[in-house]
């Protein structure tokens, strides 16, 4: 059985101090140790989870991300198009439930059978955590080495390889929502080129702009690409996640997410873990046009959905709904001005450019220049 808190202190020497994760038993000790002695971020599942591990990691953090083998399938959707697709590393650690013999609960039977398989299948290099803490030093120092080359590693721990670390009292923050409008004023639906031009040309020599994946990336790039712009490709619903990570690791930037209707809705959980560690730095903007247009103009249900409600509900410190560019623009100066977790509602028309294009700057390149911005 492996020292939890020697374990954890070799991570903190190769400077992992940063985790983000869901809870699983075979891992607890390990997640204590985490929560006491670095920045733990605590996820509303495994793909926000990774998400938020790499947006750390696009902010020079070397993070971790720690996880059941059950949410290893919640993962998939970032571990096989945000970090491979980007090049974007995280270790990980994750649980092997329903090992072969080891009596576990039916629902574990079949993830028990096939975790390394899926490991292999989303090219992601792993090892069996040894319990000898030699060996593990050595593992670490070679899973670092491939972290450094871009390649995300993860660990499959066993159970009771980690010994027993006592979880300090956890002062949980209550928190708030200090402001929330909905405007009543009715205007013309802009077009999203519109808006996101409206962005740009708002955006401050610190600010860096994330588009969620589909035509808000695409079009973001045809209306001007800039090393402080990321287009996210897959991964949908993961924006928010990732700006999350990055704000926290750089709060001297300024973090605007721009994300879509059928975004948001796909990992809503989000909206909770933004709002508890609610960055300053971070503007959340959800545009919305009640359509899927990257996919055929499919309806989404967003018009059953309040989002400002919902922020507001799960306490983001500022909700407003915002009709039309007028309103965007002057909400943005204001948070500009004053900062604070902040989330704007904007409803926008369907459709988007006709032949729009695809970014020619591949992925892991814009990463990169990303990195390179944010260094400055």
């Amino acid at each position: 059985m492996l020292s939890t808190q020697e374990f954890g202190n070799e991570l903190k020497k190769l400077g992992y101090d940063f985790y983000s994760g869901v809870p699983c038993s075979f891992l607890k000790y390990l997640i204590n140790y985490a929560i006491n002695e670095c920045d733990y971020v605590m996820a509303a599942n495994e793909g926000d989870a990774v998400a938020i591990a790499s947006g750390a990691h696009l902010g020079g953090k070397k993070s971790v991300v720690l996880m059941q083998n059950s949410g290893l399938t919640n993962a998939t959707s970032p571990l096989t198009s945000l970090n491979y697709t980007f090049q974007l590393p995280v270790l990980g650690f994750v649980s092997l439930r329903g090992e072969a013999g080891l009596g576990d609960e039916p629902q574990h039977e079949l993830m028990g059978q096939i975790t390394e398989k899926m490991l292999k299948l989303m090219k992601v290099k792993w090892a069996y955590l040894s319990d000898d803490i030699k060996e593990a030093r050595k593992q670490l120092k070679k899973a670092d080495k491939l972290i450094a080359k871009k390649e995300t590693f993860f660990f499959v721990v066993k159970k009771d390889t980690f010994d027993e670390v006592k979880l300090k009292d956890q002062q949980l923050r209550t928190i708030q929502n200090k402001t929330k409008i909905k405007s009543s004023q009715k205007s013309e639906l802009p077009t999203r080129r519109e808006t996101l031009k409206t962005l740009v040309d708002l955006s401050e020599n610190n600010t860096i702009l994330l588009a969620t994946t589909g035509k808000t990336g695409r079009e973001l790039f045809e209306v001007a690409d800039k090393p402080n712009h990321l287009y996210m490709v897959g991964s949908m619903g993961c924006i928010s996640s990732l700006g999350l990570g990055l704000a926290m690791a750089q709060p001297s930037k300024k973090v605007i997410v721009i994300d879509g209707d059928g975004s948001a809705i796909m990992r809503m959980g989000s909206f909770t873990t933004n709002a508890y560690y609610q960055p300053t730095n971070l503007l959340h903007i959800v545009l919305d046009n009640n359509t899927h247009d990257s996919t055929g103009g499919q309806a989404t249900v967003s018009h059953n959905i309040d989002f400002v409600e919902h922020a507001a509900s799960v306490c983001y410190p500022i909700a407003h709904q915002v009709n039309g560019l007028d309103e965007l623009t002057k909400s943005i100066v204001k948070w500009q001005m004053q900062g604070g977790l902040t989330l704007l509602h904007l409803r926008i028309a369907k459709g988007s450019t006709k032949e729009l294009g695809r970014p020619s700057v591949k992925p892991y390149q814009v990463k990169e220049r990303l990195m390179q911005f944010i260094q400055q």
